[in-house]
């Protein structure tokens, strides 16, 4: 008997669980689940589940010492603790976060026991590693020329429980939608050339991205590009550019919270136990004795009266005389507390995960420039059994598996950018409807 110990079950673990809990007789492995609270399918699932702070040293190195292998869904900045005890027992560890600097201090300590740390298996991070991968290495052992690598992903709603102006609702930490982009500027190479996007600017620069059978999606630039350069070998490609995908229009109209300061986290607010929603949004604009909170908000904006904006904005509620209900809070966490109610996917609800690659490549026989693109579109079950979870938690339970039945063999510190990770994973995923269309789009002489 294995013994498979998870920290964390919120919503994006429910499917990584179901597989684990499926193969565990053939396997025999006991899972156990560990958190401070208790989802609402750890019953329906049957699972070994108990309340634990993982905070708790004693109580989570208790864990940790009986385990096989440990896999951590909490939010990145408890992994650390959880690697520090699986290094103090020499346990194996499996993480869905981006593989942050406090992570990667482990290194050496990883390396030396001979233990095998795997973090950014998930979607996004994860999936998209693994599909670009396969791809870029394709594309080289071939003797191609790679020129250009854009990769956009979004979690978003599905066409059929799409009800909304904004066309969005939320399958995952409504937090981080929130806060998106403030980690600094954007930054991507282009055609050989450096470029950088501020945070004030980052909704405005977009382009639009068109998936058979789903229509067009737009794209913002996510993150820091550039990093990826190394962890691809993509040294010498003009093009490294990754971002994000929402529905046409979303980024303009997201645009007016960031220009107002409504997504700014790090200010309390003043008086925000008797503000209403319109008292929110009116205190970012300039007084004036008659005008109306949506004339000033208009005009500062620079939103024509006929712009699709308005209706999004009407919609949310944002002008409306309703108490928020917070005794303290910054900007972003009124803002966060709004869109929770209006953008909640609901129990019958459906989301949709949407990824695409586009790799452009001189074929080393014809001289002729190519453009090949990869998407995947991922359509939920219901409100609880998502696409996103099954996008997230699918990648890390294929993993587990491979790991625990000795089919993976490293030892070290990496994210499933190499062969004998994402090859078997890839494949074990497309029995689950995880698969990738690959299409030309075009070829021409240069």
């Amino acid at each position: 008997m294995k013994n498979i110990l998870i920290f964390g079950a919120g919503r994006s673990s429910i499917s990584m669980l179901t597989y684990l809990l499926e193969n565990a007789p053939k396997y025999k492995w006991l899972v156990k689940v560990v958190d401070t609270n208790k989802s609402s399918f750890i019953d329906k699932l049957k699972l070994t589940f108990e309340l634990l702070d993982v905070k708790d040293e004693l109580a989570r190195e208790k864990e940790i010492k009986k385990a096989d292998l440990v896999i951590s869904m909490l939010p990145a900045r408890f992994h650390k603790l959880v690697a520090q005890s699986c290094i103090k027992f020499s346990k194996n560890l499996l993480t869905a976060s981006y593989e942050n600097k406090e992570m990667k201090a482990f290194a050496d300590e990883v390396e030396s026991k001979g233990l095998l740390f795997l973090n950014e298996c998930g979607l996004d991070p994860g999936l998209d590693h693994m599909s670009a991968m396969r791809a870029i290495d394709k594309i080289k052992e071939q003797g191609h020329e790679l020129q250009a690598f854009e990769s956009f992903t979004g979690g978003l709603v599905a066409p059929v429980s799409d009800d909304n102006p904004w066309h969005y609702k939320f399958s995952w930490n409504p937090r981080n939608v929130v806060l998106a982009g403030q980690e600094g500027p954007a930054k991507f190479i282009q055609e050989g050339k450096y470029k950088y996007i501020p945070y004030n600017r980052l909704f405005r620069r977009t382009e639009l991205i068109e998936i058979a059978d789903f229509g067009w999606f737009e794209g913002y630039a996510n993150r820091d590009s550039l990093s990826y350069v190394d962890k691809y070998n993509l040294q010498g490609v003009p093009t490294v550019y990754r971002g994000t995908l929402r529905r046409p229009g979303y980024c303009r109209a997201w645009d007016v919270f960031v220009q107002l300061g409504a997504t700014s986290d790090d200010y309390l607010l003043e008086d925000v136990e008797n503000m209403t929603y319109r008292d929110f949004i009116n205190s970012f604009l300039y007084y004036h004795p008659t005008d109306s909170v949506e004339l000033k908000l208009y005009h500062y904006m620079k939103i024509a009266m006929d712009s699709d904006i308005i209706p999004k904005l009407k919609w949310l509620g944002i002008f409306e005389d309703r108490k928020i209900g917070l005794e303290k809070a910054t900007p972003a966490q009124v803002l966060e507390k709004l869109l929770k109610e209006k953008w909640a996917l609901l129990a019958d609800e459906k989301d949709m995960v949407v990824m695409w690659h586009k790799f452009v490549y001189r074929d080393k026989n014809s001289g002729e420039k190519v453009t090949m693109n990869s998407s995947l579109v991922v359509l939920g079950e219901s409100g609880e059994h998502t696409a996103m979870a099954k996008t997230v938690g699918l990648p890390l339970g294929v993993a587990a598996k491979l790991i625990l039945t000795g089919q993976l063999k490293l030892h070290g510190m990496f994210i499933p950018t190499r062969e004998e990770i994402y090859k078997p994973v890839l494949s074990e995923l497309e029995n689950y409807g995880i698969t990738f269309a690959e299409t030309i789009k075009e070829s021409y002489k240069v």
